[in-house]
């Protein structure tokens, strides 16, 4: 039979995440000093609530790190070892990042249940202040991650941190203006725990999303079932086996497939083409095509669906 195995990338193909060390630099220093003045402010006003936040905000300033890093570490080359380098950092970041979010907003919403059993006052003018102030630091580090979240789930996953305090600190503010106006102090927790709802709908997804990269499903976005259409379709293929699709980083995908050609092997103009069209038509970065003929003396051993 013959055998051959090619793999190839597309000429445009660019290993790793967009480069947002500048955005990750601002945003880092910028809440890291929101911290330090919601601390401060915290003692001054004797707020338990301010002094619980910053800790709170230092917890997603290292979630910040935590994306960061890996987004510097996916552009590590291979190395023998580690043949794809350090590209499923990003996975690992955005699963940690998503179980991050969960816990936190685990701990607002249990918070908020003692607050309902004890009611706290909202300790004046301060606290609203510096909750708008923790507004407007973390809209603006988020806006600098949107252009991203959709394509790169590590970026996602550091969006979704800078939301979701922006989201707690308008629940501060909101629940202060209400209790000054109407001295409900039940405001408090019940603005608390919508924030709560909120954040666990939008890390949801997150948490899905990275489990399944990090498990090797296929991606989303990429419909496995099309892909095993357009290769079946190929001129001069009679079948196709051993399809595997599956994600290297939060930006990039893997697959490898068996090509039965009966004729022979199609040269390299074709298999060049394939790789263009997978990563044109699917956003697949790194397919791997090996081609066989079909001779039932050297049957593939991974012909059945079920092998891998």
């Amino acid at each position: 039979m013959a055998h051959s195995h090619n793999h190839g990338h597309h000429d445009g193909h660019n290993h790793g995440s967009t480069n947002y060390n500048r955005a990750f630099i601002v945003s880092v220093a910028l809440n890291t000093g929101f911290v330090i003045i919601e601390a401060v402010y915290g003692v001054i006003a004797n707020s338990l609530a301010l002094l619980a936040d910053a800790g709170h905000n230092l917890s997603d300033v290292l979630g910040l790190l935590l994306a960061w890093g890996a987004s510097i570490l996916v552009r590590r080359r291979p190395t023998p070892r580690r043949t794809y380098g350090l590209r499923r950092s990003s996975i690992l970041a955005a699963l940690l990042n998503a179980v991050f979010l969960l816990v936190v907003s685990g701990g607002i919403g249990w918070e908020a249940v003692q607050r309902f059993r004890e009611p706290t006052p909202v300790t004046g003018a301060t606290v609203i202040v510096v909750a708008a102030i923790g507004i407007a630091i973390n809209t603006i580090s988020a806006l600098m991650f949107l252009s991203g979240r959709n394509s790169d789930l590590n970026i996602r996953g550091a969006f979704l941190h800078l939301v979701a305090d922006a989201v707690v600190s308008l629940g501060v503010v909101l629940a202060g203006i209400a209790i000054i106006t109407t001295g409900w102090l039940w405001f408090d927790p019940a603005v608390s725990l919508i924030v709560t709802v909120v954040i666990i709908a939008g890390t949801w997804q997150l948490l899905q999303e990275s489990l399944n990269l990090i498990t090797d499903a296929v991606p989303a976005g990429i419909e496995p079932l099309a892909v095993r259409t357009y290769l079946s379709e190929l001129m001069g293929v009679s079948s196709v086996h051993d399809l595997h699709i599956w994600a290297m980083s939060t930006t990039e995908t893997a697959l490898t497939v068996h090509l039965i050609i009966p004729s022979g092997h199609p040269g390299d103009a074709f298999l060049s083409r394939v790789v263009k069209e997978l990563h044109d038509n699917f956003g697949i970065e790194h397919p791997t095509i090996q081609i066989e003929t079909g001779d039932s003396s050297y049957s593939c051993p991974f012909v059945s669906e079920h092998s891998i």
